[in-house]
């Protein structure tokens, strides 16, 4: 059996980038959010470290494009970059306004910076090691209390429904399949907003939750959207090996707080492959670790807090703090053995630093997009 309905905004994924975008459009019109599991399941939930912002007197918005664009490789549109980076500031200040708790400053008025790979600066905002959760639970919270925003759970998006009209392809919603009732729906919307997030199931080894399929990208492949930099995905460099489990997130903020890695024997390696050592681009470190596991056939390096007051440890990152202890691994006297994983899609669909792709009322946003 087959059912249609009427939005104006379909949204479809339930991460910071489609419940940001259902926020801002709401105010004007019905908004539909659908989600192939619980609304809460999304890779935002997974993310520790933080937001990059330039929030500091003493950092600014050309230092932060510098060490963006270095990170880039040169291959970012700067144009791009600079845009983003500048709407840095008012991004944060609404997360605040709409109830993002992210960690103060120890002394003033300000908030915590914490420092990850590629930044020359402290500026990164976040809220403890669950920056990703605490957003997540902010923008969902103000979302089910919108009048003009409808959230579907366990709602599987199929295909986008694309038709010709004056020679240009055109999106008018979706075909969802609602699990629950075991029934076919057709979503027809005025707006779609793809923000289904990456791709990190494809890899064997991923930080990404079992959601993460590509399904947003390849619904936009077969209606004819273009595509860009799908060769590009990023390996975070630390996520906790343990063998038979699942990989953990180590948050490349431990790093930040003076974290070091080590091989085996306990040497720091890092600063044999980059000026930044630890701190390097994420890339560079992924990169790093490989070369060092293929030459000593360990099966992990490992990253050493104990130069980290343990009270600050467990205040700062209290989530890793619990999840080590769980295998028995104490981080504020223990290394931790760590190894890369597959983190997040750089490409994606090809669309602007607005969301418009090359198909008519589609966008796309967040890790489904690719914007340069």
């Amino acid at each position: 059996m087959t059912t249609t309905d009427h939005c104006d905004f379909l949204v479809i994924g339930s991460g910071i980038a489609g419940l940001s975008f259902a926020l801002r459009v709401a105010d004007f019109g019905k908004t539909v959010i659908i989600t192939k599991k619980q609304a809460t399941e999304s890779n935002t939930n997974y993310a520790q470290g933080g937001i990059a912002s330039v929030m500091s007197p003493t950092d600014s918005f050309e230092a932060h494009l510098a060490d963006t664009l270095a990170a880039g490789a040169g291959l970012c549109h700067k144009d791009v970059v600079e845009k983003i980076i500048k709407a840095g500031p008012d991004c944060i200040r609404r997360l605040i306004e709409i109830g993002v708790r992210f960690t103060p400053a120890r002394e003033g008025d300000g908030l915590s910076l914490g420092r990850e790979g590629g930044h020359s600066q402290n500026r990164v905002v976040h809220a403890a090691d669950l920056t990703g959760r605490e957003i997540e639970r902010a923008l969902l919270t103000a979302c089910q209390r919108h009048k003009n925003i409808i959230i579907e759970v366990d709602h599987i998006a199929l295909d986008l429904i694309a038709f010709e009209h004056r020679g240009k392809t055109c999106c008018g919603g979706a075909y969802v399949f609602n699990e629950q009732h075991q029934r076919r729906l057709t979503m027809q919307a005025a707006v779609t907003m793809l923000a289904a997030g990456g791709v990190g199931q494809v890899y064997r080894y991923t930080t990404n939750p079992r959601i993460a399929t590509g399904d947003g990208i390849a619904m936009a492949c077969r209606a004819g959207a273009p595509v860009a930099n799908m060769e590009f995905m990023q390996f975070h460099p630390t996520t906790l090996s343990i063998v038979g489990k699942a990989p953990f997130l180590i948050s490349e903020a431990v790093r930040g707080e003076g974290a070091v890695l080590r091989t085996a024997a306990g040497t720091a390696f890092m600063k044999n492959y980059h000026p930044m050592k630890d701190l390097a681009p994420r890339d560079v470190v992924a990169r790093a670790i490989d070369s060092e596991l293929k030459r000593s056939g360990e099966d992990s390096v490992f990253l050493d807090l104990r130069s980290i007051p343990a009270d600050h440890i467990k205040t700062r990152f209290p989530n890793i703090y619990i999840r080590c202890l769980e295998e028995g691994i104490d981080i504020t006297r223990d290394v931790i053995p760590v190894v890369p994983a597959a983190h997040y899609m750089c490409g994606g669909v090809a669309a602007g630093v607005d969301g418009r792709t090359e198909i008519t009322r589609l966008y796309a946003c967040g890790e489904t997009a690719c914007t340069g």
